[in-house]
């Protein structure tokens, strides 16, 4: 390799780096930005289940199984048809909830359990929310 392809390519792989190190969200600014899904959400020591479920230990649970929350048939279909809860889903999910399920289980092959809706009208569409929110749901997901 040439020194002019070398430098090159260096200044890619630098630019990848720091794209990828900011695709992590920071915790702190989403306990912020979490706030907005305190209309129905509660995390923390002595959460309970509100308008939507309880978020402790969202990340690696399987989806439609928090207890004693009553989910919507379409997200209870997703959890029954192998949906379990990682920082891409939830990152996907959070963009269009209903799409994201919908397309779930259209991919899985369930495409005739893809029908109403989910509890969750609202939608989180600015992608650094949804890292940071993320980042901060962790915090309540022990072993992620």
């Amino acid at each position: 390799m040439n020194r002019v392809t070398k430098l090159a390519l260096t200044a890619l792989l630098a630019g990848f780096a720091a794209s990828s190190a900011n695709a992590e969200g920071k915790a702190e600014d989403g306990e912020a930005v979490f706030k907005k899904c305190m209309a129905c959400h509660r995390v923390g020591e002595g959460a309970k289940n509100q308008v939507g479920p309880v978020l402790n230990g969202v990340l690696g649970r399987k989806a439609g199984t928090a207890p004693d929350y009553a989910y919507s048939e379409l997200n209870k279909a997703a959890g029954a048809n192998g949906l379990d809860w990682n920082a891409e889903r939830i990152f996907t999910y959070l963009e269009d909830p209903n799409a994201f399920l919908k397309k779930y289980l259209a991919d899985a092959g369930k495409a005739d359990l893809a029908q109403g809706q989910t509890k969750m009208p609202f939608k989180l569409t600015d992608k650094q929310d949804r890292e940071d929110v993320i980042a901060y749901l962790k915090k309540f997901s022990p072993g992620n």
